[in-house]
């Protein structure tokens, strides 16, 4: 794993967007336009909620701006700290079917719109989730066997530093929406 690069992320419920944007904009961050992002998950036969995410593998089927990207995690030290390969692909529907016959069962439909901005090393995400609400993810994308956690670290003392009102998730959006959806049940 020591050559892989790992995708590390933290994520925050923002309570005041609007907020959170100024405090970005100062720093030199410009949003992009909103794109709507349409992604069906899938975890691995054998795998519930409840289990841990840890070791197990994902697959997420995107599809942005009329283009269809594949995606399959494998988170290795949180389920915010994940391997990935990501392509994409012409047909969402065949794709679909193809993900199935891997082994593949679809969870959780997540429908959100998504800003983004760069900083330095940082690619910051403005996302407004369908039935959750909107979070701020920070992503690094680290090479080499740097700990995860301590990747983490770091971007939380990013976020705090912004000085906003923000709470912590260590939940991917499929795990929140789904447990939005049993609460309201």
């Amino acid at each position: 794993m020591a050559n892989a690069v790992r995708e590390i992320e933290v994520k925050y419920r923002v309570i005041e967007p609007a907020a959170l944007v100024r405090v970005l904009n100062d720093r030199g961050c410009v949003f992009s336009e909103p794109i709507r992002q349409d992604d069906q998950a899938y975890a691995v036969n054998g795998w519930s909620y409840g289990q841990s995410k840890t070791g197990a593998v994902f697959a997420r089927l995107r599809t942005e701006n009329g283009r269809h990207r594949f995606c399959v995690k494998k988170p290795l030290d949180n389920e915010l700290a994940c391997a990935e390969h990501e392509t994409e692909v012409l047909a969402r529907k065949e794709m679909h079917e193809a993900i199935l016959a891997m082994g593949f069962y679809p969870t959780i439909r997540i429908v959100k719109t998504r800003r983004t901005a760069r900083l330095g090393r940082m690619l910051l995400c403005l996302d407004e989730v369908d039935g959750l609400g909107t979070f701020f993810e920070i992503e690094a994308m680290v090479s080499g066997d740097r700990p995860a956690g301590e990747v983490q670290h770091e971007l939380d003392a990013f976020a705090r530093s912004l000085g906003v009102d923000l709470v912590r998730s260590t939940e991917t959006y499929d795990s929140l929406l789904r447990a939005a959806l049993s609460a309201n049940r």
